[in-house]
């Protein structure tokens, strides 16, 4: 529980903090970080407030008002503030309404403060510590390097720069049209203006207009007010600064300002208003014709060559407007459409051109959000698009996968509301990629690999052998094969196709055994009569005497589609080895459904290597491994390489991938001391938490996020395959304590990637388990299943597991688990 909030302090000074005893016994004070969460009676009043408000909002906007829906809202909850409220307007219906309710607080020492205050820190804060996590260019149109000067630190987002645009360093540029022949200097933000573009003969004359160094620009529509005024100040100028105060404007005092300008006071402020003088309330900005005020603009911020008489007149003699009447005269609807459109006029530019020249390099689906703004023309707009896709193809079919160049069809489809052609064309999506996957994994993979026989000769009395001679009598096999299961420490998703098709991909993972034993395994046996019989520990039985009904799409409820899809990728089908034997396959997996220790792809790899060993075929671990990964996409689980892997080779090993054709494994084992071996098995619990979640509906999301090229989904994939190898060397340098800060921000990207890979129930048991672990996660795609907890030595270890095991608000399991190390 948090504590309740005495009182909110608006910018205190020392002695106000000191006074209203808000100075923790450490010299530190609670910033309040504006992240407020209402629940309870409180949200009910809340949304009871906002469904009823209007005649509120009217008296507002006819009054001329204002109200913080922050300030305003939040002081409501906090009794020492009501005095204060009673004064703003609405105050009082606000506490009648809201003011039952108490406010708490909850202090986030893990989190990081970034105050955007100002455009200052707005800038520090986009070229400082944060600059990697911002994108330079987003959603805009920026002419070639040798057709104009833009700094390479420059963000420019949502904006059209114009040929012969000069940009400085560390700029901001958003929702922006900049035409040729301006100039922007550095460390200076531009929002929503758009400069008209001057063409025909004009265009040798073209107007320029120069932003200075450390200086904003911007351009806000004003209700009733056909025109809009272009405003602009230093970087560092506070508006609340009184010129008394050696305020400033455009960087210069203003007493400077007023001399060099010829400008009077009076002409900037009302003698008989008692207010300081100041930009927040200095009647400034002229109300021009466009070009007019940019003219004016120049001269106010001191680079004009023009006459000054001639300026300061058209200054003086046009009606102008201070910060403090824009702030109560801006049309908030007609900017936010106008916006609204440019952006889509972009989107559509950008996603035209991804389509027509690109290798759908765009999120194409982000981008038709962004076009669908546009009313009555944005579904035209996606229409035009669906119509390109067809020649798309066909021209890049030798190197634009089929399975992107269908998804960006199935996005565009359902952009134009055709929701039932976009699902009959998603099982294209995963049939390519289940076709790339095959392509990738073996050279030459035969075209008929993944399809059912049409006929299987029946001989009249002889026997086929497994190697292709013929034998009168009947010799029984059997073929057993046990495996452990794996738990990964960092670098999953990396391995699942597409992405592993296409980028490298990093995992470190381990097999292990359960309870002392093996846990998956399968046994495959001829007999003499024809056909396959299968059997499981769950007591599900089939004969398929008609080998030809083994076929894709397979039934997702079919308890034996893992054997089917095995039967069909190893081939035996297709070579007539069953022509005149049968096969019986047993299988069984002791470990809880979805549990996310790879189980289903390791039983797969069993049964794919069992089949393989009993028809002597390649039963590498190699083959086995990449043929499974062919299995999971055919299955349409969407699995990746690194299951099979950890169950097929035992320890602890890191595996990297390379795209080609074939893709290639690269297994390197860790060749474990026994003082690794030992304190692993000592201060690793494996637990499990009894929540159940099906990895296959969290990979098809994730796959989908990646063929859309979701950036923000390919930037955490990335940064979960590094550390891999920073694990990989703690772990041979036995440095466990690294291992768990490893473990530590591989969860933190797995919900960063998908913020449904964790539950109340998940994330308190790692809140308990906290005081006592170096690191912990969830094992594969999360959601459930297994959680690996590292102690912090073997005596927390010990403690934690007789906790757990003793606390009735965590129904879980800690298993015995060792290191597979043989095979």
């Amino acid at each position: 529980m948090g504590n309740l909030v005495d009182n909110l302090l608006q910018k205190p000074s020392v002695e106000e903090l000191v006074k209203n005893n808000a100075i923790l016994d450490d010299g530190r004070t609670l910033l309040d970080t504006g992240l407020i969460a209402v629940r309870g009676k409180g949200w009910v009043e809340l949304v009871t407030l906002a469904c009823t408000c209007q005649p509120m909002i009217s008296e507002l906007l006819k009054t001329k008002k204002e109200m913080s829906l922050y300030e305003d809202l939040v002081a409501a909850w906090v009794p020492a503030k009501h005095d204060w409220l009673r004064l703003r307007p609405s105050g009082e219906e606000l506490i009648g309404r809201l003011g039952k309710q108490k406010m708490y607080s909850y202090c986030a020492y893990d989190l990081s403060f970034l105050h955007f205050g100002t455009s200052s820190e707005v800038l520090d804060h986009l070229s400082g510590a944060g600059s990697g996590l911002v994108s330079q260019r987003h959603l805009c149109s920026v002419p070639g390097t040798t057709l104009s000067d833009i700094a390479a630190s420059a963000v420019i987002l949502a904006s059209k720069i114009a040929p012969a645009v000069s940009i400085g360093e560390d700029s901001l540029i958003y929702d922006s049209t900049i035409s040729s022949g301006i100039q922007i200097g550095s460390l200076s933000i531009v929002v929503g203006i758009n400069v008209p573009d001057v063409s025909g003969d004009a265009a040798e004359n073209r107007f320029r207009f120069i932003l200075p160094d450390r200086h904003c620009l911007w351009e806000l529509p004003l209700v009733e007010c056909t025109g809009r005024v272009i405003v602009y100040c230093g970087l560092h100028d506070n508006p609340k600064i009184p010129l008394s105060k050696d305020g400033t404007f455009c960087g210069k005092p203003w007493r400077k300002v007023l001399y060099d300008l010829g400008i009077e006071e009076n002409d900037l402020w009302s003698s008989t208003d008692n207010q300081e003088k100041c930009l927040w309330n200095a009647k400034i900005f002229p109300i021009l014709p466009y070009f007019e005020m940019l003219s004016v603009a120049t001269w106010l911020m001191g680079l004009s060559d023009k006459r000054s008489e001639d300026l300061l007149s058209l200054w003086r003699n046009a009606s102008r407007v201070s910060l403090e009447e824009l702030h109560r005269s801006i049309d908030f609807s007609k900017m936010c459409t106008g916006s609204i459109n440019h952006q889509a006029d972009l989107a559509a530019a950008v996603a035209k051109a991804c389509i027509s020249y690109g290798m759908l390099g765009c999120n194409l689906s982000r981008l038709c959000e962004e076009i669908l703004q546009m009313e009555n023309v944005g579904v035209k707009i996606c229409n035009e698009f669906l119509d390109l896709c067809p020649t798309l193809l066909e021209q890049n079919c030798k190197i634009l996968p089929k399975s992107r160049a269908y998804q960006v069809q199935v996005d565009l489809l359902r952009a134009c509301n055709n929701e039932s052609a976009a699902c009959k064309l998603e099982n294209k999506v995963w049939a390519a990629v289940a076709d790339e996957t095959a392509s990738a994994v073996k050279y030459g993979f035969k075209e008929h690999l993944l399809d059912a026989p049409i006929n299987i000769p029946t001989p009249a009395c002889k026997n086929i052998g497994f190697n292709g001679s013929v034998d009168d009598s009947f010799q029984p096999r059997r073929v057993k094969v046990e495996l452990p299961v794996r738990v990964d420490f960092v670098g999953g998703w990396s391995d699942t196709p597409p992405w592993s098709l296409e980028r490298a991909g990093c995992v470190l993972n381990m097999a292990i055994s359960l309870e002392g034993s093996l846990p998956i395994g399968t046994i495959v046996e001829t007999t003499k009569t024809t056909g396959v019989f299968v059997n499981d520990d769950a007591g599900n039985e089939l004969h398929i005497e008609d080998l030809t009904s083994i076929a894709t799409p397979f039934d997702h409820s079919d308890p034996f589609w893992l054997v089917k899809s095995a039967i069909l990728v190893t081939g035996i089908i297709h070579e007539y080895v069953l022509a005149s034997v049968g096969l019986k396959i047993m299988t069984w997996a002791h470990v809880p459904r979805g549990s996310g220790l790879g189980t289903s792809s390791i039983l797969a790899a069993a049964v794919v290597q069992a089949l393989l060993q009993i028809t002597d075929g390649d039963e590498s671990n190699e083959n086995v491994a990449r043929l499974v990964l062919v299995l999971e996409q055919l299955m349409g689980t969407g699995g990746g390489w690194q299951d099979q892997i950890g169950g097929l080779y035992p320890g602890i090993k890191f595996t990297a991938s390379f795209p080609g054709i074939p893709l290639r494994l690269q297994v390197i084992p860790l060749l474990a001391s026994p003082l690794l071996v030992s304190e692993l098995q000592q201060r690793l619990l494996v637990v499990f938490t009894g929540q159940v979640r099906l990895a296959h509906q969290v990979l098809q999301k994730v796959v989908i996020r990646y063929l859309r090229r979701d950036n923000l989904l390919v930037s955490s994939i990335k940064r979960l395959a590094e550390p891999a190898k920073i694990g990989r060397e703690a772990l041979m340098n036995c440095d466990i304590d690294d291992l768990g800060d490893i473990m530590l921000e591989a969860w933190r990207l797995h919900q960063e990637l998908d913020p449904y890979c964790s539950n109340e129930f998940v994330d308190r048991l790692f809140e308990f388990a906290h005081p006592y672990c170096s690191g912990y996660k969830l094992v594969g795609a999360g959601g459930g299943g297994f959680a690996l907890l590292l102690a912090k030595d073997a005596e927390h270890a010990k403690k934690l597991t007789h906790l757990l095991e003793k606390d009735s608000n965590f129904d879980v399991k800690v298993y015995k688990w060792n290191i597979f190390l043989d095979k």
